[in-house]
Order: structure tokens, then C-alpha cells, then sequence
């Protein structure tokens, strides 16, 4: 018996004790029966109320207490078993809970632990508008040497064929690519049996003779992904674009005239090579520059934006014989072209006096035979507007300023290597350079040797270029203005894909965008400010 029972106990001897005899006093006493029975009815309830508070601290201890190593064991046995909850998250923990009593002991009271846990659900609830659409597949259609059709059917993949790697037994890159033709395997052979071309012991470049070359790829370098390309591209772009780009060169030949070489490609099967001229007189040529002349691709695509449309289709191509394997620009040759002299590279001689004598004259305008003392050539006027503002936005200065004198010329300027800066005197007795007309249209101008200069800043631009011009064509103007100049050449560029990769992809043709749209608003200032017209030029 514990001490509190023992206390227990004794205060209910003491009450007892105390009370009894009181009530007989007022049971044996002359009191109203009435008061009587009111103070024993009291006293009674006293007592009860004393015996139900001690049986709540009695009974507790005769339950069973667990001990704290039998709790320890529970927590230990519900984590054991917590891989084993049935699908419907209730256990029962009868066994575990249980004290350990003796076989006779009746008293003890089961002590029984529900436990309920919420499952995980197989799959998430499908919110609306997380689920990711289903991809489709995409196919590639493989690239034949021979391109008939100049315009790639929607849908296909955006890669015509994906670039081959160099194991030609790797099954991974057969289901990429597709089959590859037999012409170019056949090649691929050959060509890996010569091995790379020997260079030059002196310089370091690769020896070119008779070397026949084909491109280190197949994959198309012109990226079309509609039906029809951009509106200002023709199709006959399109067709010169693809075959300087993918055609496989045959030959390499040195450019008359012309800084730079001369690319045989392999033209259709059609081709006349017994032809005057041979397969360059049907435009299965190009003219290779340096890899510096790459703002010629960039002006190519200006011109066609513009609506001027006289720049000759220029690409950019890697090749295996480019030291370090750099793109360079590729132009399509073009025999219709007058021959050029040797000083000035010009099919005229105009020296700048003779230039604004014509601007003021006006040759050639709405249909007007223009006099002999007038001193005008065969060059419509519109043509000069169109040079100008092409020239001026890419800050093009070697056709109308080759000596320098409208800007503050760089050391890497071709006028100051050449020492013409310091000539700026006798401006009008200094001669126009790459004025080229063609031999069956001597009115109209194309516009060759385009490379621009972007790091040009706008306090240093060369207006020099602009004088004497009072009309400038309404289809570039419009461009210029439209705010649409970024979305045009972005769309344009984007499909010569080694041009865009050389650039450093959209940032890097971003930043010429900038500089090219701060130049067009410092023109149409100046167009403003000076009163100038803007006419359709549809001669």
C-alpha cells in the first residue's frame, strides 16, 4: 500500500469518526424532522463528493504503467512496420502496446492505437495548362548535290540534313541523316585517300592547283523554313544562293581583275561547258574574298530589304582549303558585267568634278534625252541616289571618297596605307572607283566591292557621300521608316546559317542592326533638314 493510500484511508476514519456522533445527536434530539433531514441530506453529499475525488487518484494506479523501454520498443516497431500499411492507411497496434503482465492478472486493460495515414497518390492531378503538348516528330529530308526546287515544302525540318559525323559506319548517324548519295560517298572516299592539300613551304597556304574541293558538309547552308522565301528575294536569289552555297567546287581559278579567286562550282547537268566562257559564262561561279570582307554578305541583304536590288547574291561558305577553316563571303560571278580597267575598276571614267556636273544635270530623268555639252554618260540619274544611300548607311566611302577627305580615316583605312588622305586639295579631278554597268544595260549600275564598316562612330560619318543628291528612292526610305528595318534583316540573315554562326548568332547580328538603324535616322534627318525628295524610282 502506497502513502497516498494510506492517507486516503486515515481521513476517512477522522471524518467518520468526527460525524457520527453528531448524527446521532440529531437523530436522538427534540429537532424539526424538516432541519433534521436537511443537515443529513448535507453532510451526506459532502461525503460523496470527498469519496469521488480519491477514487480518480486511486484507480490510475492500479492500471498498468508502460514502461519507457516498452515505448521505446513501440516507436521502434512502427517504424519497422511503416512499409507494410495496407492501401487503405489504417494499422492496428494492439500486440505492440500491450503491457507485459503476469498469466493471472485480470486487472490490466488493453491499450489499443489506431493510426491512420494519408496515402500518396500514383500520378499528380492534371492541373489545367501544365500539361506540355505532345512534340511532333520531325523529319529530314536528305540533300542532293543537284537542287531542282529553290524552295523548301513546309513542314519538313528545319535542318535539311543533320551535319554527318566523321565515323562513316555509324548507324545513329545513317537514321539522322538518311542515305547518303553515291556521288558524294564515292567522293568522300577519294578524298580521304588524297588526304589534305600540301601548302606552301613560303606562306603557308595550300597549294590549289587543279585541287577539287568539295564542302566539308552536307548539310544546306541556306535555311528555309516556308514555302516561299522573303518577298524581297527573288527566286533566281534563291537558285544563286543555294548553288554557291552547297554546289561541290570543281576548280579554283585566279579572278581577272578582282581581289580574290574564282571558284568553279558544279552546276546542273545541263550546263554547255562548250560554251564561250566556258561553265563561268552560265553562272557556275563565284568570286572567293577574304574573310575580313564578310559586311559583303550584310550588304547583300540590305540591298534586296531596300528594294535596290543591285548588289550580286553573296553567301558566306566555310571551305578546306581556308586557312583555319574561316567562312569567307562567296559572289556570284557574273559575266555580263563591263569590263573594268585595271586603276579605277570601273567600266567609266568619272572623276568627282564630272559626278556632281551630272547630279545637276539630271541625265537621263523621266525619259529626257539629255545634250552633248552636258557632259552625262550612259547612267541613269535615280542610279547615283540609290549608290549613295546604300554607301552611306554602311559607310562605304571608296566608290565617291577614296581619298578619305569627308572623314577622319583609321591606320587600317586602304587611304591611308595607300597615302591618298593627305590628296584632299584637288577634290574634283579625283577619280570614282568600282563603277560598274553591265555590257547589255549601261543604265543602271551594279554595285560590287560592298564590304561596310560598322565600328564607325556617328560624330565621324562620311557625308561627303550624300552631296549633290536631292531625291533618294521612296522604296528604301519607306523601309527606313516602317520601324521594320530589324524584323526584315533579321528574317534575311538568318537563312545564310554560316554568316549568322560567324556573327556570334543574335547578339552578334543585333549589335550591326543597331548601328545600321542609328545611321537610317541620321539620314532621314538629313533628308528633312536639306529638303530632299523621295520619289518612286521605277524608271
Amino acid at each position: 500500500m502506497s502513502f497516498l493510500d494510506q492517507t486516503c484511508q486515515i481521513l476517512n476514519w477522522f471524518i467518520c469518526s468526527l460525524c457520527a456522533p453528531q448524527l446521532l445527536r440529531l437523530w436522538s434530539g427534540r429537532c424539526p424532522r424538516t432541519r433534521r433531514n436537511l443537515l443529513l441530506g448535507t453532510a451526506f453529499v459532502i461525503y460523496l463528493g470527498f469519496l469521488v475525488s480519491q477514487v480518480g487518484h486511486i484507480v490510475p494506479q492500479h492500471r498498468a504503467r508502460p514502461s519507457k523501454a516498452n515505448s521505446q520498443n513501440l516507436q521502434d516497431a512502427a517504424q519497422t512496420l511503416s512499409l507494410e500499411i495496407p492501401l487503405d492507411g489504417t494499422f492496428l497496434l494492439s500486440d505492440l502496446e500491450r503491457p507485459q503482465v503476469g498469466a493471472n492478472d485480470t486487472s490490466a486493460l488493453p491499450n489499443v492505437v489506431y493510426i491512420t495515414l494519408r496515402s500518396k497518390r500514383s500520378k499528380p492531378a492534371n492541373i489545367r495548362g501544365t500539361v506540355k503538348p505532345k512534340r511532333r516528330k520531325k523529319q529530314t529530308v536528305p540533300l542532293h548535290h543537284e537542287i531542282k526546287d529553290p524552295l523548301v515544302v513546309a513542314g519538313q525540318e528545319k535542318s535539311l540534313i543533320q551535319k554527318p559525323l566523321r565515323g562513316t559506319n555509324n548507324s545513329v548517324n545513317k537514321r539522322r541523316a538518311g542515305e547518303v548519295p553515291e556521288k558524294a560517298r564515292d567522293h568522300q572516299e577519294k578524298f580521304k585517300e588524297k588526304g589534305t592539300p600540301k601548302k606552301d613551304k613560303r606562306h603557308g597556304r595550300p597549294l590549289l592547283r587543279g585541287a577539287n574541293v568539295q564542302p566539308s558538309a552536307l548539310e544546306s547552308n541556306i535555311r528555309m523554313y516556308s514555302e516561299s522565301p522573303p518577298p524581297w528575294l527573288s527566286k533566281d536569289d534563291i537558285l544563286s544562293m543555294r548553288l554557291l552555297a552547297d554546289s561541290k567546287i570543281e576548280n579554283i581559278q585566279e579572278a581577272p581583275s578582282q581581289y580574290g579567286v574564282l571558284l568553279v562550282l558544279e552546276g546542273a547537268a545541263t550546263v554547255n561547258r562548250s560554251a564561250k566562257g566556258g561553265v563561268c559564262s552560265q553562272g557556275h561561279c563565284g568570286l572567293m574574298k577574304r574573310p575580313l570582307d564578310m559586311s559583303e554578305v550584310f550588304a547583300f541583304h540590305l540591298d534586296r530589304i531596300l528594294g535596290l536590288n543591285r548588289t550580286l547574291p553573296t553567301i558566306s561558305r566555310k571551305s578546306e582549303f581556308v586557312q583555319d577553316d574561316q567562312p569567307c563571303p562567296i559572289i556570284l560571278w557574273d559575266t555580263s558585267l563591263a569590263q573594268t580597267d585595271n586603276d579605277t575598276h570601273s567600266s567609266l571614267k568619272l572623276t568627282w568634278g564630272a559626278y556632281k556636273q551630272q547630279l545637276k544635270q539630271k541625265c537621263w530623268q523621266n525619259g529626257k534625252v539629255p545634250k552633248t555639252e552636258w557632259g552625262c554618260t550612259d547612267i541613269h540619274h535615280y542610279e547615283w541616289s540609290k549608290m549613295a544611300l546604300l554607301d552611306f548607311l554602311l559607310q562605304i566611302y571608296h566608290r565617291l571618297d577614296k581619298n578619305c577627305c569627308g572623314f577622319k580615316p583609321r591606320k587600317e583605312d586602304s587611304c591611308v596605307q595607300k597615302g591618298l588622305s593627305l590628296n584632299c586639295d584637288d577634290q574634283d579631278n579625283v577619280d570614282l572607283t568600282h563603277i560598274i554597268q553591265r555590257k547589255d544595260d549601261p543604265r543602271h549600275l551594279v554595285f560590287i566591292d560592298n564590304k561596310g564598316y560598322f565600328d564607325r562612330s556617328e560624330d565621324n560619318l562620311d557625308f561627303k557621300i550624300l552631296q549633290g543628291i536631292n531625291e533618294f528612292p521612296e522604296s528604301a526610305v519607306s523601309v527606313l521608316k516602317s520601324q521594320r528595318l530589324r524584323e526584315k534583316l533579321l528574317q534575311s540573315l538568318f537563312l545564310d546559317r554560316i554568316f549568322w554562326e560567324s556573327q556570334g548568332g543574335r547578339q552578334g547580328i543585333d549589335k550591326l542592326i543597331d548601328v545600321i538603324e542609328q545611321r537610317a535616322k541620321i539620314l532621314l534627318t538629313y533628308i528633312n533638314a536639306h529638303g530632299a525628295k523621295v520619289l518612286q524610282m521605277n524608271e
